[in-house]
């Protein structure tokens, strides 16, 4: 049962700001694992860089099973099993080395897992997670302490947010009006140096709303101006405690949006990002500097990368270039600027990329 979240070869990538110039010639890093699969939806997906240029993903076998890596800033990549999965999500890289993710076991239920620099792998689950099929226990991410959050599916169908610190101790959290109906309630997708919480909470209407949770428990909701059908969703949280995410309109189009850590939101679109239903701008990642980069769908619901500065303007990407019927999905970006993510070409499997500036 395959469970889905979302060689080395070099090139040029033209990056195109707004106003139509060319800014600058970063370069693209192709790579795929050894034993990733070739087919439609097999191969590599990279989702996390750390300030060194390490990067955390999982990849797809032959079987379509899933595995975690590491691929050093030099290259080299180490893959890893979580001990008992049968498939195994590594989603999340500190800058320390470690690794945090999820995989599930032979009977469907998730699992978490850190993986220390030394190789080590401790498992755990959040207290109160269900114990049948699919429910469990996700890890999100982790900070530069080995805190790590994520979320988790009870046996009623319910999701909570979790916080663990790095001795191992759990707490679990609800946001404020989070609902108690299948598949609503509260999931943690991001979290800072000093353990700041970002995320979304599924209310008892089924309408996503974002969050901020601070260290000490405080939660404060939020929506962004113009929020409609689906909602707000918080997706990364940078030092500074500026959110990054995207909302959905009354159409059902997604829109970016940053929310300072005052409060202040500020929304904006990549440019030529579709205007239909379920296209539109979807942020994934935040750095210090608060240079954001994620994904755009275009009218023909192909998907390509955007990068945009704390400034406001923003680029775009594809690998190759000028492929407008490829799939790129840029999910990290580093202190450095440098980017994760993974593409895809046409009837092909996926291949994880690095974008150095």
């Amino acid at each position: 049962m395959k469970r889905v979240l979302g060689g080395i070869a070099v090139a040029a990538v033209c990056l195109i700001f707004a106003a139509g110039a060319i800014a600058q010639q970063p370069v693209f890093t192709k790579f795929d694992v050894p034993g990733a699969g070739s087919g439609a939806d097999q191969g590599t997906l990279a989702f996390s860089i750390s300030t060194a240029g390490s990067i955390a993903g999982y990849y797809y076998d032959s079987d379509s099973i899933s595995h975690g890596f590491l691929r050093a800033a030099s290259g080299t990549i180490a893959t890893l099993d979580a001990p008992g999965a049968e498939g195994t999500f590594a989603l999340s890289i500190n800058d320390t080395g470690a690794i945090a993710g999820w995989f599930y076991d032979a009977n469907y239920l998730s699992h978490g897992f850190v993986r220390a620099v030394s190789g080590a792998v401790t498992t755990f689950d959040a207290p109160g997670a269900g114990t049948g099929i699919n429910e469990g226990t996700m890890a999100a991410a982790i900070n530069a302490a080995g805190v790590i959050t994520g979320y988790y599916l009870d046996a009623s169908n319910v999701y909570h947010g979790f916080v663990r610190d790095a001795d191992g101790t759990i707490v679990t959290f609800e946001a404020p009006g989070a609902g108690t109906g299948d598949f609503q309630g509260t999931l943690a997708f991001g979290i800072n140096t000093a353990g700041t919480i970002a995320g979304a909470y599924v209310d008892a209407a089924g309408l996503n709303h974002g969050y901020v949770r601070s260290a000490d428990g405080v939660i404060t909701t939020f929506d962004a101006p113009g929020t409609g059908n689906t909602g707000t969703y918080g997706r990364c949280i940078n030092t500074a405690g500026t959110i990054a995410g995207y909302y959905s309109d009354a159409t059902d189009l997604y829109h970016g949006f940053t929310r300072a850590a005052s409060g202040a939101i500020t929304t904006f679109e990549a440019p030529n990002a579709g205007t239909s239903p379920l296209q539109g701008t979807m942020p994934y990642g935040i750095n210090t500097a608060g240079v954001i980069t994620g994904r755009y769908l275009l009218w023909n619901d192909f998907n390509h990368g955007f990068l945009r500065a704390a400034s406001g303007p923003i680029g775009t990407f594809e690998e190759p270039a000028a492929c407008k019927t490829c799939v790129t999905i840029p999910e990290s970006i580093n202190t450095a600027g440098e980017i994760a993510g993974y593409f895809s070409e046409p009837g092909a499997g996926y291949s994880g990329f690095m974008l150095t500036p």
